[in-house]
C-alpha cells in the first residue's frame, strides 16, 4: 500500500464500509465513519519508518465534487423551503447551526484546545462530515500558518471528528428512536399509523422490497345494466377525483371518450383509478366482466420532476382541487424528495425538485408533465454545466472578508456548496439543459466524500494516538453533549412554539442533525415513512447551514496551536 496509493485507497473504502454495516441494536456506523476509522488505522501503521499516503490533491478535488453534488441535490428542495413552513421548520436547522458554533468555541477557549481539535468537535458533534472539508479548508488559508502546522491541525481534525461522531452518533440515535418518543409518552409506531390515517394514505409500512397484496391503482371493465343514459362527466363526478373512464365500447365499437358522451345499457366501460372509487363506480354501472378486447388500454408509469411554482408548496389534495384538467385520470404513486420517499397522501406538500410517480392514459401524463414538471431524464451528465459551477465555486471561496480580526473566507468547500445550491436549483427551473441524473449526483457526491475522509484517514493516523491519549475523555463526552443540548431544545421548541406533530417532529431533530442513521432507525422504528416529512426540510436546510460553521469557527479561533 506504500507504494501503491490506488491500492490502499479501494482498500480504505472496501473495508471500511464493510465495517460500516456493523449493527449493534438499532445503531450502525454507516460507510463513511467505517472508512475513516479503517484509513486512520492503516495510516497509523509505519513500515521502514513510512506511513501509507494519498496525494492531498486527491483529497481536494474529491471534496469540490462531493461538496457541489450535495448542494446540487439539495437546491430545489432549499429554494422551495424558503416559504413560511419551511422557514418554520428551518428554526430548528438554525437553532442546530448556532448551537454547536457556540458549543464549540466555548469548549475550545476553555479547554484550550487547538483550532484543528475544536473544529473536529464540532464536525463530529454535528454528525456533518462535510464540516472537517470546510474547517481543513479554512485552516489551510489562515495568514501565518506553516505547511507543518496545517498538517498538524488537519490530522487533529479529522481524529477528533472520529471519537465525537462516534459518540455523537451513538446519542442521537437513541435519543430520536427510543428516547424521545417514551418522553413525549407516544408509541412511534401507532402514532405514526393515526397521523397517516389522519392525512388520508395507505400502507407506510412497505419496505423497499414489498408491495401491496392489494395495489391501491386498479383498472376494471364494467357491463352497463343500470344507469342507462348517464354521461362520461356525471359518473366521473359521483365517484370523485380518484377515478376516470379511459374507455368505452358499444358492441365492437371502441368510442371515443368524452365528457358528454351517454352510457347506454349494454356499454362495457373502463374505469380506472384507486380501488375504492373503481369499485363505486361499479356500483353505479353494473357488473363486472372479464378484460374486454380494446379496452384493454396499456397505462404509463412516468418519473416526473416539479418546475412548477404555482404548485410549489402546496398539498396534493389543493393541486387536485385548484387543477382539475391537470390531473384529471393522472394518479400519483410516490413522492421522492432528496433521495428518501415520503407519503403520496392528500396533505403531503410537493415542493420544487420533488420526483412525482404518476401513472394513467399516455396523453394524460403527457398533459400532467406539460402542466407542471419535466420528464426525469436518464442522460450521462453535462460535464460543461457541472465544470463550469466547481470553477465558480472554488473563485466563490477564494473571497476573503475581514471583520475585525477575524478573516473569514468560505474556501473551496462553502463556495462549490453556494455554487451547487444555485446550479442545482436553476437546473430544476430549466430542465432541458445542465443534465445531472439524480443517480448520477448522489453517486458522485458518496464516492466524493469516502474518498476524502480516506485521505484525511490516512494523514490523520500518525497523529490520532496522542490526541486520543491527550483528550481521553473530553472528546466523547463533547460528543455526546453537543447532541444533547440542541436535540432538547429542538424537541422544547418544536413542541411548545412550533407546534409540530410529534412523529414528524423526531425525524425534523434528525434532520437539524443530517443524521441519515437517525432517520433509518426512526423510520424502522415507526414502521412508516410518515417521520420523512419533517426530516427532508431540516435536513435540506441544515446541509447549507451546517458546512459553513467549519470556515466561521475556523475564523473566529484563528491560528490556535
Amino acid at each position: 500500500m506504500q507504494e501503491n496509493a490506488v491500492l490502499a485507497l479501494f482498500a480504505c473504502l472496501a473495508l471500511g464500509y464493510l465495517v460500516g454495516k456493523l449493527r449493534v441494536g438499532p445503531i450502525t456506523l454507516g460507510g463513511i465513519c467505517g472508512v475513516l476509522i479503517v484509513s486512520m488505522l492503516l495510516g497509523a501503521q509505519t513500515v521502514n519508518g513510512k506511513h501509507i499516503a494519498v496525494n492531498s490533491d486527491v483529497k481536494n478535488i474529491m471534496f469540490a465534487l462531493f461538496i457541489f453534488s450535495l448542494g446540487y441535490i439539495a437546491g430545489p428542495g432549499f429554494v422551495a423551503n424558503l416559504n413560511a413552513k419551511g422557514l418554520r421548520f428551518g428554526v430548528l436547522s438554525l437553532m442546530e447551526m448556532i448551537i454547536v458554533l457556540v458549543l464549540s468555541v466555548g469548549i475550545t477557549k476553555v479547554a484550550n484546545l487547538d483550532t484543528g481539535t475544536g473544529a473536529g468537535i464540532l464536525a463530529g458533534s454535528a454528525t456533518e462530515s462535510a464540516v472537517v472539508g470546510t474547517a481543513q479548508d479554512a485552516i489551510s488559508k489562515l495568514p501565518g500558518v506553516t505547511p507543518s502546522q496545517v498538517t498538524t491541525l488537519s490530522a487533529h481534525v479529522a481524529t477528533a471528528y472520529s471519537v465525537c461522531y462516534l459518540f455523537g452518533l451513538i446519542s442521537i440515535v437513541l435519543l430520536t428512536s427510543q428516547i424521545f418518543p417514551r418522553i413525549m409518552g407516544i408509541n412511534l409506531a401507532e402514532a405514526s399509523r393515526k397521523l397517516w390515517e389522519k392525512m388520508r394514505g395507505g400502507n407506510a409500512g412497505l419496505d423497499s422490497d414489498e408491495e401491496a397484496s392489494m395495489p391501491k391503482l386498479v383498472g376494471r371493465t364494467y357491463q352497463i345494466t343500470k344507469g342507462d343514459g348517464l354521461t362520461v362527466q356525471a359518473l366521473e363526478d359521483s365517484v370523485g377525483e380518484h377515478a376516470s373512464i379511459e374507455g368505452v365500447k358499444r358492441g365492437r365499437k371502441v368510442l371515443t371518450v368524452d365528457p358528454a358522451l351517454h352510457l347506454l345499457l349494454g356499454d362495457r366501460v373502463l374505469v380506472v383509478g384507486r380501488r375504492e372509487s373503481v369499485m363505486s363506480a361499479g356500483h353505479e354501472l353494473g357488473p363486472e366482466t372479464n378484460a374486454v378486447p380494446g379496452l384493454d388500454s396499456p397505462m404509463q408509469a412516468r418519473e416526473l420532476v416539479v418546475t412548477d411554482k404555482s404548485i410549489n408548496g402546496k398539498s396534493v389534495d389543493t393541486i387536485n382541487q385548484e387543477y382539475p384538467g391537470p390531473t384529471e385520470g393522472v394518479y400519483l404513486t410516490g413522492i421522492n424528495r432528496l433521495g428518501n420517499d415520503l407519503p403520496a397522501s392528500g396533505s403531503t406538500e410537493i415542493h420544487i425538485g420533488d420526483t412525482l410517480n404518476v401513472v394513467g392514459m399516455k396523453s394524460k401524463v403527457d398533459r400532467f408533465q406539460k402542466a407542471f414538471g419535466a420528464k426525469v431524464r436518464t442522460e450521462s451528465a453535462d460535464w460543461i454545466y457541472i465544470g463550469l459551477g466547481l470553477c465558480l465555486g472554488v473563485l466563490l471561496g477564494e473571497v476573503v472578508v475581514h471583520l475585525g480580526s477575524a478573516n473569514l473566507t468560505l474556501g473551496t468547500g462553502g463556495g462549490c456548496l453556494i455554487s451547487g445550491l444555485i446550479f442545482g436549483w436553476f437546473r430544476s427551473t430549466k430542465p432541458t439543459f445542465g443534465a445531472y441524473p439524480p443517480i448520477a449526483a448522489a453517486t458522485m457526491k458518496d464516492l466524493g466524500l469516502a474518498v476524502f475522509i480516506a485521505v484525511t484517514g490516512l494523514s490523520a493516523g500518525p497523529d490520532a494516538g496522542p490526541l486520543l491519549k491527550k483528550y481521553p475523555l473530553l472528546l466523547p463526552l463533547s460528543g455526546i453533549a453537543m447532541v444533547l443540548i440542541p436535540a432538547f431544545l429542538g424537541l422544547w421548541i418544536g413542541r411548545k412554539f412550533l407546534k409540530i406533530d410529534k412523529p414528524i417532529l423526531i425525524g425534523a431533530i434528525a434532520g437539524q442533525q443530517c443524521s441519515t442513521p437517525a432517520i433509518t432507525a426512526i423510520t424502522n422504528t415507526a414502521q412508516s415513512s410518515v417521520p420523512m416529512i419533517g426530516y427532508t426540510i431540516t435536513y435540506t436546510l441544515s446541509n447549507f447551514l451546517l458546512p459553513l460553521t467549519g470556515p466561521i469557527f475556523v475564523g473566529v479561533i484563528g491560528l490556535h496551536m
